[in-house]
């Protein structure tokens, strides 16, 4: 289903809810990118006292997939209204920080450097 949905589509979704409910006002830059960081923290919750090994089994739980869907989507909502209100084409600034860090991290056989970079 996920290859027949469009993000500016979802993006208009969203801003129609929003519109709908006059919550334009309080979909601030600040407001947004605090809103993202509280369901984030919420999907970090999830995780936040299982092992390793649980943590990577947590879809086979259906209570647990379903809590992980929603705060994912949560996550995902409130970053492409943020981006919408500042005019971040989300894509784009992935793909160019996927370049960045190429050039940053060149890949190599025996590199001994596993951090995962910002």
């Amino acid at each position: 289903m996920s290859e027949d949905i469009d993000l500016k589509a979802l993006q208009r979704r969203l801003a129609a809810f929003a519109a709908a409910r006059d919550w334009q006002p309080y979909h601030t830059p600040k407001n947004l990118a605090s809103a993202l960081s509280v369901e984030a923290s919420e999907l970090m919750e999830i995780f936040q006292w299982l092992t390793p090994e649980e943590s990577a089994r947590v879809m086979a739980v259906p209570e647990t997939a379903e809590r992980v869907k929603d705060e994912v989507a949560d996550v995902l909502a409130y970053l492409l209204q943020f981006c919408e209100v500042l005019g971040v084409d989300v894509l784009t600034a992935l793909s160019e920080k996927i370049d960045r860090n190429e050039r940053r991290f060149p890949a190599t056989r025996n590199s001994g450097d596993r951090h995962s970079p910002e």
